[in-house]
């Protein structure tokens, strides 16, 4: 029993809710996540190493060490609560997919083998696109279809560079690899596809926005903390991903600003907060370390936290455009205190989740010398303020009023809702209980009176900011309006292009036929005359042998016109 991989019981459970109906399947989905957390907890101790031989090849269903145990952890909580917030639904399609989809989450995690993590990794893929496809929009078909080709060439690049690693060392084990390379490389790609690394960011901000409401608070959590995962295990300490964090934790800033889909903004803000988690990893000391995997832990938690409260407002009103919206408070109350909740905790105010996990890795960013790094991430705390902490429950709730009166949110959703929450509170008030379960050993409070009167200081500052340029109209207001970025170049420029290649092909192939036709029209004429001509200079020619090459060349003058020149 301690051997059983945890995603078993999740696949044991989606088969079984295929043909269960009514509260039975409901409790079946509510139960397996807190099973399997129980089983993690209870049956499955560090340092087990579950191996299977197949066709020679050793392959490791269950390797567990503090790192995969904490992120068994907050995969089974975070199931739990999206399971929750999804009790309403009734689609089939969605329900299972989401089990498959924890699951192959929590079997990736546990894999101890390159192998058996690529089978999980497409697994994860092919499960998590119904989320966006069960929408039913042709955006929602097309973004889902984009998603599946990021996320199928992530897995391609994975099995190459694990077959690679295989013919070079001999070993399939999944533990550090570093970049030494072209195997090394190939795997980092496929871990930065997942993780949003800039320039291979855009299925996120495609696909998410366009996932039903639910189904969203799903997408949030696993796909992307799971890459944080694989990077920690497999490329901690590599100075690259100093620089790729740093640049995930600014760029999307800008467009989360002018951003008019609430949801899409909430998008380019998750891809903020990964940045601090790839700048940890990237650091690699187990300060930085353990600030990236209990920022992951928070990030979790208060990000699903805004999605949830997103997708409330979308089930109830139909759409989440900021420039729609505003006044919800008057009869969504409890959403928006529990998406104030999240905007507090993520925009990392003292006594709440992200306050205790994002100071470690800036504390650490200073520890090792990297002060530009430092003002950086100061720049990117600011900006996740406005357009998180403040843009979000702004315009959804307050702003102008829109005149619009829905209901508050299901009761199961508005539980859901209030667990996250309560659990934001928690950690940032008691982090010690979080800090106990981070995999490296190492002394660090967050309260240090410096440090909190730093933080609120630069988030006064910010909110002050946001204050003055809406007062001032400087903001970029809210357009109805769509912002492409870097997907640009794959959704105008490579259309257009191949379009326009395509004009030019076609036009250079009929210019080249029409000369050739046209060239060989006169040569046929000239052959001919040249022909008749030989008829009249050859008097020795029998008249049978000039008769039959006369017709033969007629013949032949016939059928050219008809299936050549015609």
């Amino acid at each position: 029993m301690s051997e059983m991989p945890p995603f078993v019981l999740f696949f044991l459970a989606a088969i079984l809710v295929i043909g269960i109906r009514g509260p039975v399947r409901k409790i079946i989905l509510l139960a397996t996540p807190v099973i399997a957390a129980l089983h993690i907890w209870l049956n499955i101790d560090p340092n087990i190493l579950s191996t299977y031989s197949i066709l020679n090849i050793e392959l490791t269903l269950l390797r567990v060490d503090k790192l995969s145990l904490i992120f068994g952890y907050l995969f089974c909580l975070a199931g739990f609560l999206a399971t929750i917030f999804a009790l309403q639904v009734n689609d089939i399609k969605q329900e299972v997919s989401g089990l498959i989809y924890v699951g192959s989450t929590l079997g990736a995690v546990f894999a101890g083998d390159l192998i058996t993590l690529f089978i999980f990794w497409e697994l994860l893929s092919v499960s998590s696109v119904v989320f966006i496809w069960a929408r039913g929009t042709e955006r929602a078909i097309d973004a889902g279809m984009r998603y599946l080709i990021f996320q199928i060439l992530s897995g391609l690049f994975l099995l190459a560079g694990a077959l690679i690693h295989y013919q070079t060392t001999g070993s399939l084990v999944f533990e550090h690899i570093g970049l030494t390379g072209i195997a090394s490389w190939l795997i980092f790609i496929a871990f930065g596809i997942k993780c949003a690394f800039p320039f291979l960011h855009t299925w996120l901000t495609d696909s998410y926005p366009e996932a039903t409401p639910t189904g969203a608070v799903f997408l949030s959590v696993f796909t992307t903390k799971l890459a944080i995962y694989a990077l920690a295990r497999g490329f901690a300490g590599e100075e690259i991903l100093i620089y790729i964090g740093l640049t995930m934790m600014c760029f999307p800033i800008f467009f989360a600003v002018i951003e008019n889909d609430l949801r899409k903004t909430l998008s380019y803000s998750l891809i903020n907060q990964l940045g601090f988690m790839v700048t940890g990893i990237g650091i690699g000391t187990a300060l930085a370390l353990n600030g990236a995997v209990s920022h992951a832990f928070s990030h979790v938690i208060y990000k699903s936290l805004l999605f949830m409260s997103m997708g409330a407002v979308l089930y109830r009103v139909g759409h989440i455009k900021a420039s729609d919206l505003g006044g919800l408070y008057k009869t969504m109350p409890k959403t928006t205190t529990f998406c104030i909740v999240g905007a507090l905790s993520i925009s990392a105010f003292p006594l709440f989740s992200g306050f205790i996990s994002k100071s470690m890795v800036m504390t650490a960013l200073l520890k090792e010398g990297y002060s530009y790094g430092w003002l950086l991430a100061l720049f990117a705390s600011a900006g996740v303020l406005h357009h998180a902490g403040i843009k979000i429950p702004y315009f959804a709730f307050f702003a102008h009023d829109s005149g619009l009166r829905p209901k508050e949110a299901p009761v199961n959703m508005l539980i859901a809702m209030g667990l996250a929450a309560a659990i934001c509170i928690f950690i940032g008030v008691q982090p010690q209980y979080l800090y106990a379960l981070l995999p490296w050993e190492m002394e660090y409070w967050p309260y240090d009176m410096t440090h909190v009167l730093a933080q609120l200081q630069l988030l006064i500052f910010a909110a002050l900011a946001f204050v003055w340029m809406t007062v001032r109209g400087i903001h970029p207001p809210e357009l109805r309006s769509t912002n492409l970025d870097v997907e640009w170049f794959y959704r105008k420029l490579l259309p257009a292009g191949a379009h326009r290649g395509l004009i030019f092909l076609s036009n250079t192939r009929d210019m080249i036929l029409k000369n050739t036709v046209a060239a060989m029209r006169n040569s046929r004429d000239s052959f001919f005359r040249w022909h008749i001509s030989k008829y009249h200079l050859s008097e020795s020619w029998p008249t049978g042998s000039m008769v039959l090459w006369i017709s033969v060349m007629l013949v032949t003058y016939l059928l050219l016109d008809i299936f050549v020149y015609k």
